[in-house]
């Protein structure tokens, strides 16, 4: 009996112990404005990006991953609750985040995990729910940045900011708490403007020609808000802070926070760039050309580093024997205008920044070389962590969980996204908006200064050039959508949205 007995304690043991150590450890890679056009997983022809599509190779690659309010700030806020913008609160960038609320990481810390965030979190604010915060103050830098800690205090450190996050990511968990499952996330600040690349990374592409895309000269016929935005490659791109020509080093925070020989290295790239401007005497169309050119450079340039770095963490939970039991997701906080309708930055609910890079790697319960095409959104990266963690999400989360969607065990979780947009006007002047997109179509409403309605099929217009909201083939399909719009608007508890469409019938 007393053998039994033991025999059977022993087992609990056993079991309890496996049931604690097979808890998924979770790192999650969220960087800046990374564009799906720029990452080769997703077919781009502008760069290589061999460290993030090893993550795609040995998981699940997302073709359908959106954002439900394409801006910096906010899209964390969404990740971190659950939950919609105007629910959460944090509709707009340079506000502060409303800590006393609800985030998913608090759930896993009662579930025994250790929580960190290292690096850019750009919430103004430092939410519950982690252990360990060491991150970026503000937007940070990208040459010898401050950081912070959880009593707000700053430190600057020496380097370049996407290297220094990836060693404080793998310093941090060298020193974790080893009998716990941990969730980290390794916050990039690439590649957010103004794009600065890393010393080792000047010039990378100065060999190369980069394609315009299809609708560079967009001249935005029959779309309104396209046409009253300030977010052009053209006018809103700047020579000297955005392309490095002629930069006053002395004035400008990015460059008078080098170290001299930082400068030194950074001062002579780009002199040769402005002295070879300066020789070519370009004006209008060659002029906004270059400035393309110049922009893509750059920016590729600074997501070089970034790849780089996602290929040394994976690299580390390789080697330390973390590789099976680690959940790895890389995303952006929301896609990004490579040239697109003449663009830089995000906002619209246009694909380019609408959608977002989303990557997952779990050995053993995701098949490598897996593809996705069902719907997901960024408010659903939380609920799923959890799921995968066997935690049940919080109730008032509105997000949902999509594991089934990697285990093969469906097809979709929705037929159609809700978006809305509030920053208006500064900085880019892009009108606030709402929509939805479903697989085939996408409707959007612009309210405010400007009232308008469009129209986009997917299917026949991928670049959504045509907006087909006054063509009365499409008035059956278009009340259709603006009934579906209503009822996800209330779902989603958007009453703005729901007053204003009431108003309209």
């Amino acid at each position: 009996m007393i053998r039994i007995l033991a025999l059977v304690l022993s087992l609990v043991v056993v079991c309890g112990l496996h049931a604690q150590t097979s808890k998924p450890n979770i790192v999650f890679i969220l960087t800046d404005d990374h564009a799906y056009q720029a990452i080769s997983a997703y077919g781009s022809q502008l760069a290589q990006t061999p460290g993030i599509d090893r993550i795609a190779r040995e998981g699940a690659l997302f073709r359908n991953s959106f954002v439900t309010n394409s801006i910096c700030g906010p899209s964390r806020a969404c990740f971190l609750t659950g939950k919609y913008s105007h629910i959460n609160g944090y509709k707009v960038n340079e506000k502060t985040f409303n800590i006393n609320q609800p985030v998913f990481p608090e759930q896993l810390q009662q579930a025994g995990y250790q929580t960190a965030w290292i690096g850019k979190m750009h919430l103004d604010s430092i939410p519950h729910g982690f252990d360990y915060v060491r991150v970026l103050y503000s937007q940070g830098h990208y040459y010898n940045p401050v950081f912070i800690d959880k009593q707000y205090q700053p430190e600057k450190q020496s380097g370049y900011v996407t290297d220094i996050i990836t060693r404080f990511s793998t310093d941090w968990l060298d020193q974790r708490d080893s009998s716990k499952p941990f969730f980290l996330v390794v916050g990039q600040k690439a590649t957010h403007r103004e794009w600065l690349p890393a010393l080792e990374d000047l010039g990378a592409y100065d060999d190369k020609e980069f394609p315009l895309p299809p609708n560079f000269f967009d001249n935005y016929i029959h779309r309104a808000a396209a046409a009253d935005q300030d977010m052009t490659i053209d006018k809103t791109m700047r020579l000297a802070e955005d392309l490095k020509v002629h930069v006053n080093y002395d004035k400008a925070n990015d460059y008078n926070r080098m170290d001299s020989a930082q400068r030194r290295i950074f001062k002579a790239y780009y002199d040769g760039i402005s002295e070879a401007f300066d020789d070519a005497h370009l004006t209008g169309e060659a002029l906004l050309k270059w400035k393309y050119q110049r922009y893509l450079k750059d920016y590729l340039s600074t997501a070089k580093s970034l790849d780089r770095n996602v290929g040394r963490l994976l690299d580390y939970i390789d080697s330390h024997g973390l590789r099976n039991n680690t959940i790895v997701v890389y995303a952006s906080d929301q896609g990004f205008y490579m040239g697109e309708h003449g663009w830089f930055d995000k906002r619209f609910m246009y694909e380019e920044s609408l959608r977002t890079p989303f990557m997952m790697r779990y050995p053993g319960h995701i098949k490598p070389g897996s593809q996705v095409d069902g719907m997901v959104l960024n408010i659903d990266w939380g609920p799923t962590l959890l799921d995968m963690a066997g935690i049940k999400p919080a109730a008032a989360m509105q997000g949902q969980s999509f594991a089934p969607l990697v285990t093969g065990h469906a097809k979709d979780i929705r037929d159609a996204l809700y978006y809305h947009y509030y920053e208006f006007p500064q900085p880019h002047h892009v009108h606030p908006h709402f929509g939805l997109r479903t697989k085939q179509y996408k409707l959007i409403r612009f309210y405010g200064q400007l009232n308008s309605w469009e129209l986009y099929d997917l299917q026949a217009d991928p670049q959504e050039m045509k907006n087909l909201i006054q063509d009365k083939k499409y008035a059956k399909l278009v009340k259709s959508l603006r009934a579906q719009l209503a009822t996800l608007a209330a779902r989603y508890q958007d009453q703005e949205v729901v007053n204003l469409l009431a108003a309209e019938k």
